[in-house]
């Protein structure tokens, strides 16, 4: 199995040398990958690579309408266009729930879970939540329901997990990391998010503990991604803290917007890469024009993965974190600016 293969990568030692930096890129396969999922993987593999590190490549399926081999092999088949390769994977979540399962024993025996009847929120917990998307505090509203409440309401609705987050008084509900990029964060669970999702009501396991289960078992030291995530950061590590796993480094990166300040979407086919593929654009053109976003590039210069991994640096990245709005770059037609 694709889980095996991973294992009998680390037990050889390919990935687990002493000191070298694991970072990953992790996908959906939802819809072809646009400019923004190009540039955060382009920075997520030259920062890794700049320290001599290794990449793993996981496939984030875990809702079933996202799981879609076509698109998968589609991804997998422009990032190694890019020149922007993996050292361990493709690793599939939705071959992986027996650990997600595991975890959800282990937290369950620590009486930190409860049935949620409450639709909120439920269908978009299997997928990574974003700044734009509006969050407010989960209000307790089934947290402190007797069983009896809970056994009647089972025979009419099904449930989603819940994970209890500390009252906003105790220390604990307080998480604080320093970003690579943006520096300290500070969070209090109980203020900014609450109790939260961590199992759908069809039993999809949630993004937030799937992606701390696989980035502790794939050893994963340095997660990079977009700043709309930022926010997500404290429920995973208060999950590490929970489930006993190590916290990694972050750094998170400026996202590419349009002219209204909406983030690139998949689903509205934003500058996506088979559009510039089809346009005859090389990759080398992309590539310099993203490095150029953050100073690692002249504009117009062509580069491949492996020269801008070269000049990379978080200094570099620090000067350059505010979004970018893509539509001031390519006012009319991208394809003859490039």
């Amino acid at each position: 199995s694709r889980q095996l293969r991973f294992c009998i990568y680390l037990c050889h030692g390919a990935l687990t040398t002493m000191g070298t930096v694991i970072g990953r890129f992790a996908p959906s396969p939802s819809g072809r990958m646009h400019l923004g999922n190009v540039f955060s993987a382009l920075i997520a593999w030259s920062a890794a690579k700049s320290e001599g590190g290794k990449i793993v490549l996981r496939i984030e399926d875990l809702d079933p309408r996202a799981q879609n081999p076509h698109t998968a092999s589609l991804l997998m088949e422009d990032l190694q266009w890019l020149g922007l390769t993996w050292d361990a994977g493709p690793f599939f979540q939705s071959d992986r729930k027996e650990l997600y399962l595991n975890a959800l024993t282990k937290l369950k025996s620590k009486d930190l879970l409860y049935p949620c009847f409450c639709s909120r929120a439920d269908l978009h917990a299997a997928t990574a939540p974003h700044a734009s998307d509006q969050m407010h505090p989960y209000p307790g509203t089934c947290r402190n329901l007797s069983e009896e409440e809970r056994e009647k309401r089972l025979l009419h609705k099904a449930a989603a997990t819940r994970l209890k987050v500390p009252p906003s008084n105790n220390p604990t509900s307080f998480i604080a990391f320093t970003d690579l990029v943006y520096g300290t964060y500070r969070e209090n669970l109980a203020c900014t998010c609450g109790d939260f999702l961590i199992q759908r009501s069809d039993n999809v396991i949630a993004y937030q503990l799937a992606v701390t289960v696989d980035d502790a078992d794939m050893g994963i030291t340095q997660v990079v991604r977009g700043c709309d995530l930022l926010s997500s950061t404290a429920r995973q590590i208060y999950l590490q803290h929970l489930l006993g796993y190590k916290t990694p480094t972050y750094a998170h990166v400026p996202l590419l917007v349009d002219s209204d300040g909406r983030r690139l979407s998949k689903r509205d086919k934003d500058l996506d890469l088979g559009s510039f593929k089809a346009h005859g654009i090389s990759a080398e053109q992309l590539i310099g024009f993203l490095a150029s976003l953050i100073g690692l590039a002249e504009p117009q210069e062509e580069l491949s993965a492996s020269e801008v991994a070269r000049r990379f640096s978080w200094n570099a990245l620090r000067n350059h974190r505010e979004n970018v709005n893509i539509r001031n770059i390519f006012p009319l037609d991208p394809f003859s600016e490039l």
